[in-house]
């Protein structure tokens, strides 16, 4: 699974993932620390990368394109990052690539 996490995302949630197999890279490894938003979206739909994030601006590009390969919502609602990086690991036993391709998965 190729992960892609904006700059809104802690960094242990990277290293959680690669400890699970993840293929994940991260804005600064990117040479995205500063990139738009817009450009942070289009970074994952050309590599062909699922979006994690929890910065709501994706939510409104989301409403814009939906030609990416899909973008996961943290929402923080009492999760802890142990239980963000399991949940990740269910949705991919659950819903399958093509299922997430230009959607947006709340966790």
């Amino acid at each position: 699974m190729r992960l892609h996490l904006d700059e809104s995302m802690p960094s242990a949630v990277a290293e959680g993932l690669r400890r699970r197999g993840y293929d994940v890279t991260v804005s600064s490894e990117a040479g995205l620390l500063a990139a738009s938003d817009e450009k942070q979206l289009a970074y994952a739909a050309r590599e062909d990368r699922i979006l994690v994030t929890r910065d709501q601006d994706f939510l409104r590009l989301n409403a814009q394109r939906t030609d990416h390969a899909g973008i996961i919502f943290w929402t923080q609602r009492q999760r802890s990052l142990g239980q963000l990086i399991r949940a990740i690991d269910s949705l991919f036993v659950a819903r399958t690539l093509a299922e997430l391709r230009g959607q947006v998965v709340f966790l």
